[in-house]
């Protein structure tokens, strides 16, 4: 019986396969993490939050690509993080790598301002997410999908609250064929903007 032997530093189809699948759950667990920690929560947080459903050692394992997580897990782990799926995943933005993690939007871009312009207009409004279950009818549904459509565009899932400039409370006014001004002062009835 002869043996042939692979040469020297050849990997074979199956073992690039597993490297791949190594690879890939790590950086969705590093996409997981930076979620986590952008919405500023903690694994027993995220543990409390889901009833146990998502136990700290197990997320923590899937932030560190030792576990591989499911594609219905995900699915409940973006429901409980109020994001689309896809902000889970790793995007393949060239500059990081094959699997490089989409760039997460950091601190100061965060910072809630509202500064007002001459004239009395607002060049950045914060908006309180944490109360827009609150308000009830159309105008909930639409500020919530033009409110999610900027986080996903911004990649700030902060979870409690959004920055949005004036150009953004224009289009929403013009969503509600209203003024710039009358729209600001209905978001303030609602209770949605933060003072600081």
């Amino acid at each position: 019986m002869t043996v042939i032997d692979k040469p020297v530093g050849t990997v074979d189809e199956d073992e690039q396969e597993e490297a791949a699948r190594v690879a890939y759950a790590r950086a969705v667990g590093s996409r997981l993490r930076a979620m986590r920690k952008q919405m500023r929560l903690s694994l027993q947080a995220v543990e409390a939050m889901s009833d146990q459903e998502f136990k700290a050692s197990v997320l923590g394992a899937y932030e560190r690509g030792e576990r591989a997580i499911s594609v219905p897990r995900l699915q409940r782990l973006a429901k409980l993080y109020d994001v689309p799926v896809d902000q889970l995943l790793p995007h393949d933005d060239g500059a990081a790598g094959r699997w490089g993690a989409a760039g997460h939007v950091d601190d100061a871009t965060l910072a809630v301002r509202r500064v007002p312009q001459p004239g009395g207009t607002t060049e950045r409004v914060a908006i309180d997410l944490t109360k827009l279950h609150t308000v009830s009818g159309p105008e909930r549904d639409l500020l919530r999908r033009f409110l999610s459509m900027i986080q996903v565009h911004r990649q700030d899932f902060n979870g409690r609250m959004i920055t949005i400039r004036a150009e953004d409370v224009r289009a929403i006014a013009c969503l509600f064929g209203v003024t710039p001004d009358s729209m600001g002062a209905r978001l303030d009835e609602l209770g949605l903007l933060v003072d600081v």
